[in-house]
C-alpha cells in the first residue's frame, strides 16, 4: 500500500527558531546537501519525527528559498508530534520527510486575493502571501490570533512591502476578526483562502455563502480536529462493515469501534497515514464500489457526492461493504 510518497528525503534541520509563544519554526535543508524539490505556495509536507510519527506541515519559505520552512504549534491536544518537536528535534538533527504535496494553492485565474488566516493557519498564507508580494500581484491578509505573543511572524509582517496588506487582529487588544464584514461583498475575480481551525473555516464558510460568493472562489484548509472530537473517534451508533481489496480479493472486517486504517493495520497491511484526523489526504484511496460515510475535511462537496474516494483514518461504509483499490 505504499506510495512514491513513502520513500522520504533525509533532510536536515538548519535552525530552529521560537518565533511567538508555543510556536517555533525548522528551517530544513537535504542532508546530502542536494537543492530541495520545488514547492509552490500552501504546498505542505509530511515530516517523519524520531518517534516514528509522521505529521503533515505547511510550508511558510518565500519563493525561491533554498530550504523550507515549517511553523508548528505547540498543542495541548495533540496526539504527540508537536510536543515532539519542540521539546526534542533540535537544530542539526537529521530527520525525514516526504516530498510537497499541494491542495491549496494559489487560484491563478484570480485578479486579487483575501486572505484569512487563524492562529498556526498564517502558515501557509504567509508563503502565498509572500509569494503575491513577489509578483506584484493584488492580495489583502486577515490574521487573528489570541494575542500579540502568540501571533508569528510579525516582524516580517510589519516590514514595508507587508504592513499595507495586513491587517492584524489580536484577541488580548479587543480586536476581532469580523468575518461577516469582511466577507460582506463577493467580488468577481477575488478569490479566498481561509486556513485556521474548524471552527474558523466553518464560520468564515457560513459568512462567505450567506453573502453570496460562489464555491469555486472559496478555498480552505483545515488545521487538525477540534480536541476530543476528532474524526477518528468512533460515534454512537457505528456498525461494523467489511472492506473487499479488489487487487487481492481479500475481505478485511471493521470493527464498529475501529477505523478502516487500523483494521488494514491488525490484518498486516501498511497503510500510508499522516495526520489520522481526516486533513492532510495522505491516506486517500480510491473507492470502485459500496457507499463511503466521509467523515473527513479535506475532500470537497463534489467528490464526496462522486463517493470515488476515501481517506482510510477516519470515513467508514454506509452499508456492509466497500471495494477499494487496493
Amino acid at each position: 500500500m505504499n506510495s512514491p510518497e513513502a520513500s522520504p528525503l533525509e533532510v536536515r534541520v538548519a535552525a530552529k527558531t521560537l518565533v511567538a509563544q508555543d510556536i517555533c519554526t525548522l528551517d530544513l535543508v537535504r542532508a546530502d546537501g542536494r537543492p530541495l524539490p520545488p514547492a509552490e505556495p500552501g504546498a505542505h509536507i509530511d515530516l517523519h519525527l524520531p518517534s516514528g510519527r509522521v505529521r503533515p506541515y505547511s510550508l511558510c519559505q518565500a519563493p525561491g528559498e533554498p530550504r523550507y520552512r515549517i511553523g508548528v504549534l505547540r498543542d495541548a491536544a495533540s496526539r504527540g508530534g508537536s510536543r515532539e518537536v519542540h521539546d526534542e528535534v533540535q537544530a542539526g538533527q537529521t530527520l525525514r520527510m516526504g516530498a510537497p504535496r499541494q491542495r491549496f494553492g494559489l487560484a491563478p485565474q484570480a485578479e486579487q486575493h483575501l486572505l484569512l488566516a487563524a492562529g498556526i493557519g498564517i502558515t501557509p498564507l504567509l508563503s502565498m502571501a509572500q509569494a503575491l508580494q513577489a509578483q506584484g500581484r493584488r492580495y489583502t491578509l486577515h490574521y487573528a490570533a489570541r494575542s500579540r505573543a502568540q501571533a508569528a511572524f510579525l516582524d516580517l509582517l510589519g516590514q514595508p512591502a507587508f504592513a499595507p496588506h495586513t491587517h492584524l487582529y489580536l484577541g488580548d487588544a479587543g480586536q476581532r476578526l469580523d468575518l461577516a464584514a469582511v466577507l460582506s461583498q463577493p467580488q468577481p475575480g477575488t478569490h479566498v483562502a481561509l486556513c485556521g481551525p474548524q471552527r474558523f473555516i466553518d464560520a468564515a464558510l457560513a459568512c462567505a455563502q450567506a453573502a453570496g460568493w460562489p464555491s469555486a472562489q472559496l478555498h480552505f484548509e483545515r488545521f487538525g480536529a477540534e480536541a476530543g472530537t476528532g474524526p477518528s473517534d468512533p460515534a454512537a451508533g457505528d456498525q461494523a462493515f467489511e472492506v473487499e481489496l479488489a487487487r487481492s480479493g481479500r475481505v478485511i472486517p471493521v470493527a464498529a469501534d475501529q477505523t478502516i486504517a487500523r483494521a488494514l493495520a491488525q490484518a498486516g497491511m501498511e497503510p500510508l497515514l499522516s495526520c489520522e484526523q481526516g486533513v492532510c489526504g495522505t491516506c486517500l484511496t480510491p473507492v470502485l464500489a459500496g457507499e463511503p460515510d466521509h467523515r473527513d475535511s479535506y475532500l470537497t462537496p463534489e467528490e464526496r457526492a462522486a463517493g470515488t474516494q476515501i481517506l482510510l483514518c477516519c470515513s467508514r461504509a454506509r452499508g456492509g461493504r466497500l471495494v477499494l483499490d487496493l
